[in-house]
């Protein structure tokens, strides 16, 4: 034991002495290209930027400006404004900024000409570049220029990563349509046309039928599939909480209002709102809804202050809306706006994949609507003898008809006997 103490002490003195000789890495240097016709500017340019730790290439050229830029890259481009002999205009400069701001729009330009006026400043400005600076020019100005910019555009790179991050996280959340049946190659097929439009849709179909992993997949194909989707259950809320949930409300405006409340319509803002269960929604709250729908605007409950809102809506239903219209039970306005689209999704029992298919093929199985022999079904209605085929032309069988909101039928797949 004598014996390994003093070598235990000499294993932890050597251990520390190298830590305490390791270097820490330092954080790489700001990259700056300098650009001008004079090359005593551009030296004069590069020892002083050099001096405060910065990584300097210079250029004489607005090619030469694009060339590096090419090839490498630089957390901040300090451009003249002239580069031609007796040009004053500084119109060349102005171009190979716009230039520079098609490559790479989060680039930090700063424009510097001996020519100043207000009228070019403003023109640089309006085309891009972050400040301006006039020849000859303050040290400690420019390099307080140069430094603000630099930490601003590495703040934007940071916050554009960040949400490309989140998106994708956001992706492996969202469930996955498959859908190999034949019936459902129609649905696929217009989601995919109207899920990169604006427009407002309807999804019906029974239960278990996918309605909302069909929303999903329409959000996640727009424009908007950054912004959130916000879900509600329209048909479960109570009636003295819709209006809180859907607007919000403002502190004191019933007893349990104890702060501020954002509704699902602001939460959703800029993204998708979808709306389940909406043939639910009692007739008495359909008129509040109608006029978001209508105008993009609500107020919270307990507020007069009108608030706008951009929002996508989905809803969904399994039950037959235009019955409930005729039954009285839904505003037909009110479905006009939720209907520009109607997506129809087929009754499971029509659904065959063909691994099903396949696996029973000695004994098939078929949805009692269908035709009794293997594959390719037909559908027909109850009153329609079993072997007859959908009337639409090029829709696979027990395909979904899709319809306006003003045209809706019955497909035969679901006909009830």
């Amino acid at each position: 034991m004598q014996e390994t103490l003093p070598a235990q002490a000499d294993s932890t003195s050597v251990e520390k002495d190298r830590v305490r000789n390791m270097t820490v890495p330092k954080a790489a240097k700001s990259r700056i290209l300098v650009a001008d016709d004079q090359p005593d500017v551009r030296e004069a340019l590069r020892l002083l930027l050099k001096g405060e730790g910065f990584e300097v290439e210079t250029v004489g050229s607005p090619a030469a400006v694009l060339s590096a830029l090419e090839t490498r890259e630089f957390d901040a481009v300090l451009i003249d404004l002239n580069y031609a002999r007796d040009t004053t205009s500084g119109q060349e400069g102005l171009d190979l900024l716009a230039d520079i701001r098609t490559k790479d729009g989060t680039l930090p330009v700063i424009v510097m000409t001996a020519w100043g006026s207000l009228e070019l400043a403003v023109e640089a400005m309006r085309r891009g570049a972050k400040d301006f600076v006039q020849k000859p020019w303050e040290n400690a100005r420019l390099l307080a220029i140069l430094k603000t910019q630099i930490e601003v555009a590495g703040l934007l790179r940071k916050s554009q990563r960040l949400e490309a991050e989140n998106r994708l996280l956001r992706a492996d959340g969202r469930p996955t349509l498959i859908a190999e049946s034949p019936a459902m190659q129609p649905v696929l097929e217009l989601i995919a046309r109207v899920g990169p439009s604006d427009a407002n849709i309807l999804i019906t179909g029974e239960h278990g039928t996918g309605k909302d992993v069909v929303a999903r997949t329409l959000h996640a194909l727009s424009p908007r599939a950054g912004r959130p989707m916000v879900t509600v259950n329209a048909g479960g809320l109570p009636e003295g909480i819709f209006e809180s949930e859907l607007f919000g409300h403002i502190k004191g405006a019933f007893t349990d209002a104890k702060s501020d409340r954002v509704g699902r319509f602001e939460l959703a803002e800029g993204g998708t709102l979808f709306l389940d269960e909406i043939a639910n929604v009692p007739m008495n709250l359909q008129a509040k809804l109608l006029r978001v729908l209508e105008t993009g605007e609500l107020e919270r409950v307990g507020s007069s202050t009108t608030r706008r809102v951009d929002v996508r809506v989905l809803s969904a239903t399994n039950a037959d809306v235009q019955a409930e219209v005729s039954a009285g039970r839904f505003r037909e306005d009110l479905l006009f706006r939720l209907n520009t689209i109607e997506i129809a999704l087929p009754p499971l029992r029509c659904l065959r994949s063909a691994t099903a298919s396949s696996s029973r093929a000695s004994s098939p199985s078929r949805c009692r609507c269908c035709s009794s022999t293997p594959g390719p079904a037909t559908c027909a209605s109850s009153t329609t003898p079993s072997s007859a085929p959908c009337s639409w032309p090029k829709v696979p069988t027990c395909a979904p008809a899709i319809w306006g909101s003003a045209r809706r039928a019955t497909p035969p797949c679901a006909s009830k006997t």
